[in-house]
Formats: C-alpha cells, structure tokens, sequence
C-alpha cells in the first residue's frame, strides 16, 4: 500500500486544498493507497480521506504554528502511522505519475525535492519527501530542547532538516521542480510569455506566492510596490488540467 500524508492547519487553504491534492494523487497512483491529512479542521474533506488531530510543537508562538510544527512528524513515534509515508504540501500541482516516488532509492530513510532557489545548496524543499516513520527523532528532540538557538541558525525548518539529518536524497531533477523557478519565465519575457509545465515534471510545487488558484488567473500577491516590477505572471491555465477533485 502506497501511504501519503499531509498537514493542514489554521485557516490559510480550506477543505479544498485537500479534496484537489487527494484527487490528483489518486489519478496518479496505481493500486491501493493510504491517504492521511492531519488537521485541525476537518470539516469539509472528503470521505476517502483519514483525518486525524494535527500535532503540536513545544515551541514558542507564533512559531510552533510556522512550518516548523511539519517536524513533528520525525517524532519517534506517531499516532496511527508507521513505515514509509509520502509527504505532500496541500500547495502542490501534480502533473504525472507518482509511483516511482514510491520505488526510488527504496532503502532511502529520506528522500526530497532540491530547493531550487538555492540551487547546488544542499538543501531540500519539503514540499515533497519520502520518510520513514521514527527513523530521525533527533530532529525533533533537538528542536524541543533548544528551539531558539536553532530558529537563530537555521532560515527556516526546512533548512534546519537538511543541515541536520544523518541521511538526505533527492529526487531527480525533473521529476519535483518550483513554479517560480522552472515555469515561470525570466525577466523580462514573463511579461509577454506564459508560464510552461516543464516536461517530465511529477510535480509542481508553489511555496510562498502565487498559490495555484493565483497563478491559474494570472496573479501573484505581493504587499510591496517595487516588487511589482517582477513579480508578474500571465495565467497558467493549464493548472485547470491537473488542480482539481
């Protein structure tokens, strides 16, 4: 059985954010499969979904609800999973088959996508990782015990477990790949080109801004006026081919 997991808490992206990454993973996975979202509201996701309560992090606000808290999953132990989980964050597009996800490096405690905007960094992106269940609890014990000096040295959680785990793979290049990065054109041509869907790309993922539903119409959030000048996009609508129930 093929397992997958993913978080969602706070208000940030709703039930349907789950419904879209279930059906995407469900189109693009043969056989029988295991889907868990841990969240804090499950009103609302579909009935093929599992969902139990999210888990805390012992860390001080408002970081235990950062994504730091995705580190809870390297405790020792986890309520009602065990073995090998793929973890998906809710703001991905798949657009391929996921299988081999599954069958790569199987030996692998840990295996994730680049962090394409810190190319040749050593650093995952975990919007997308294979884990095996209780194989890394020092991530999280470490965290716990000295959670500021660690948000001190390390950017961010991701950053933190790449750095730190005893063991790290990565996917291959095309399968996992950034919006922001690999679909969307340098500047200046985004400004008359589309964004393109990348051959051989399993999955898209869209950490930050533009969520997918941005991106579909064409916008890109931004607070700050200068940035405007660059962060521009025309609609992706072939997101409207993958991104749905």
């Amino acid at each position: 059985m093929k397992q997958i997991v993913c978080m969602k808490w706070g208000n940030k992206y709703g039930p349907e954010y789950v419904n879209k990454l279930y059906g995407m993973v469900r189109r693009n996975l043969e056989g029988e499969i295991r889907f868990v979202c841990l969240t804090d509201h499950a009103e609302g996701i579909r009935k093929e979904v599992e969902c139990y309560p999210c888990p805390e992090i012992a860390i001080p606000e408002p970081f235990c609800n950062y994504p730091w808290r995705k580190v809870s999953l390297w405790a020792d132990q986890l309520d009602h999973m065990d073995d090998t989980w793929l973890f998906l964050d809710l703001d991905i597009v798949v657009t391929n088959k996921l299988d081999e996800l599954f069958t790569y490096k199987t030996d692998a405690s840990f295996i994730v996508m680049h962090n394409w905007t810190q190319p040749n960094s050593g650093i995952g992106n975990t919007s997308v990782y294979r884990f095996k269940v209780g194989s890394h609890p020092y991530l999280l014990e470490k965290l716990l015990k000295d959670p500021e000096n660690i948000r001190n040295t390390y950017r961010n959680s991701q950053t933190y477990i790449s750095k730190t785990i005893k063991e790290i793979e990565y996917w291959p290049d095309e399968w996992c790949v950034l919006f922001k990065v690999q679909c969307v054109p340098p500047m200046p041509f985004r400004w008359w080109q589309k964004p393109k869907l990348p051959n051989n790309a399993k999955v898209v993922a869209f950490p930050g801004d533009p969520n997918p539903d941005d991106a579909l119409i064409g916008e890109w959030p931004t607070h700050k006026w200068y940035k405007k000048s660059y962060k521009y996009i025309k609609p992706s609508l072939w997101i409207n081919d993958y991104w749905y129930e």
